[in-house]
């Protein structure tokens, strides 16, 4: 791999790939899980009927959420590697920046 194909800028896109992906993957999903999870229990520990019901929803709409976030970054990285798969010669494209911060 080409470690100039970034024009100086391949730590900046390293974080992107390795650092911003994963954590958007993984940490915001189990972030919102336990923050509705923390919800219900609450509303259950209330004994409150009408308050754990709105406390389910909540935590529903925190799983679907959450399911969002880990398949859109899962599609943009995909993509991106679909992309930077064509034009293995050029070595000033940002598919090279792209494939080089993979590494």
């Amino acid at each position: 791999m080409d470690l100039d194909a970034c024009g100086g800028l391949l730590p900046i896109v390293k974080v992107i790939r390795q650092g911003l992906f994963p954590l958007f993957q993984i940490g915001i999903p189990i972030v919102l899980i336990i923050y509705g999870t923390i919800d219900l229990g609450k509303a259950v520990i209330a004994s409150d009927e009408k308050e754990i019901k709105a406390a389910q929803s909540r935590l529903i709409k925190r799983f679907i959420y959450a399911a969002m976030v880990f398949f859109v970054t899962t599609l943009v990285s995909v993509l991106m590697n679909m992309i930077s798969k064509g034009g293995e010669g050029d070595t000033t494209s940002w598919k090279s920046c792209w494939r080089a911060a993979g590494n």
